[in-house]
């Protein structure tokens, strides 16, 4: 199967150039993608990229892996509404560093390797280049009306907050660096995001009119989750390949809640599983959707990828000690409470709880249940449990004899809402 058959059926594919497949057929052909670095780590959304990277590489293509220094220092206008705040010279060194780091864990440079992965920073360039040199050496191959006609510039001119010089000259930035890739590292194919298509044809029409060569490009779709909200956010904010950002264990939940509609998705995206054994999946889902094979696998296939072997196992091992129903809650440490995966925090008088109050009053005064009936309705039903034990009585006393470490009682409401309480 080629690169772009691969890629297709897995839906990594939106936009791609008339000829693009012809020339990976051809020739070992140097692919390349940029990646921003406003922060010392890529995070979740930057997968894509990277796969397609290693895809390539698979595939006997050599990957280009560009980090925007210089880019980094402009901004990139592409689906943003708003002009984002630009990046000192030490800043973006840092965050260069940490980038590179990541990426050559995922890719292969070793230079004994004909298709080895190079690593470019635009900066290296960009910062020879005189600006009355450029306006008149590459400016003048693009024009106004071409660069204005594309949707990342049409819709924010459209906007009420408009668009600086700054950014409007940013797909002019990124289309000089295809063309500089073209004349130095014979780099004939730039991938990246659908929204970066605009920007993309732009270098490969600088490439046809200031250097008289072909180049080609494809895109993929921009992620969405099934329930609307943005893919590789969460309640506390990005999902960071750096562990010391994102726990190993934080990063397998994030796979482990997706919901079926998503996972059915990523399994394709996000893993090297064949079609073969993903079609097999996904037929073992549908017959017992309950047993989340799909979740577990794509948890497992990315957290390996991303964290190695070792990580995965402690992330299960974690797993199974906070959320299974016959681990004792005694036996988890401050840490693994607080490691909990959605746990909400909240707080309750140690007084109080020295002198014992009824469950119901506790769950309605602590926000876990917005009122007493509502409480002792819950109770009844069987849906809370108090340190992994399942209350049965509403006359149920919560004292300080129930505190874990001199400190916490652990509330479970129903299968999945957990509730640490911090006696004060």
């Amino acid at each position: 199967m080629s690169l772009i058959d691969e890629l297709t059926w897995r839906g990594m594919i939106q936009d791609i150039m008339p000829g693009t497949a012809e020339q990976l057929s051809r020739e070992m052909t140097s692919g390349y993608i940029g990646f921003d670095p406003t922060a010392d780590s890529l995070h979740i959304g930057s997968l894509v990229p990277i796969l397609l990277l290693v895809h390539l590489q698979r595939a006997g293509h050599r990957p280009v892996a560009l980090v925007g220094g210089a880019t980094g220092m402009v901004g990139d206008p592409s689906g943003k509404s708003e002009e984002r705040n630009l990046l000192d010279e030490d800043t973006l060194r840092h965050n260069l560093n940490g980038i590179r780091a990541q990426l050559e864990k995922y890719l292969d440079f070793d230079p004994a390797l004909p298709n080895a992965a190079v690593m470019v920073n635009n900066y290296d360039w960009f910062r020879e280049i005189h600006f009355l040199d450029f306006i008149r050496d590459t400016g003048k191959h693009i024009t106004v009306n071409y660069m204005m006609a594309k949707d990342s510039v049409r819709k924010r001119l459209e906007g009420s907050s408009g668009m600086s010089f700054t950014e409007f000259s940013y797909q002019l930035v990124q289309g000089y660096d295809f063309y500089w890739l073209y004349q130095h590292k014979q780099c004939k194919l730039q991938m990246g995001g659908s929204d970066q298509w605009g920007n993309i044809t732009t270098g490969a029409e600088l490439i046809r009119r200031k250097a008289g060569g072909e180049a080609f490009a494809f895109t993929c779709p921009l992620l969405t989750k099934s329930d609307g909200g943005k893919f590789g956010k969460t309640e506390k904010g990005n999902i960071w390949l750096d562990p010391g950002k994102t726990s190993p264990y934080q990063f397998y939940q994030f796979w482990l809640n997706a919901a079926d509609e998503d996972a059915e998705k990523w399994i394709r995206i996000f893993t090297f599983l064949s079609q073969t054994e993903i079609g097999e999946l996904l037929m073992r889902h549908k017959k017992n959707p309950a047993e989340r094979i799909i979740q577990k696998t794509l948890a497992r296939e990315l957290t390996t990828f991303i964290h190695g072997q070792a990580a995965y196992v402690s992330a299960l091992e974690t797993t199974d000690k906070l959320f299974h129903p016959e681990v004792s809650a005694d036996t988890m440490s401050e840490k693994d409470l607080h490691a909990m995966e959605g746990i909400v925090k909240s707080s309750f008088s140690r007084n109080r709880l020295q002198a014992g109050v009824d469950v119901v009053s506790f769950l309605s005064e602590t926000g876990i249940l917005p009122s007493k009936g509502e409480a002792r309705k819950m109770v009844q039903q069987g849906g809370v449990s108090i340190n992994r034990q399942k209350i049965e009585a509403v006359q149920f006393l919560v004292d300080d004899r129930l505190l874990l470490h001199d400190k916490y009682i652990l509330v479970q409401k129903g299968k999945k809402n957990y509730y640490l309480v911090a006696a004060d």
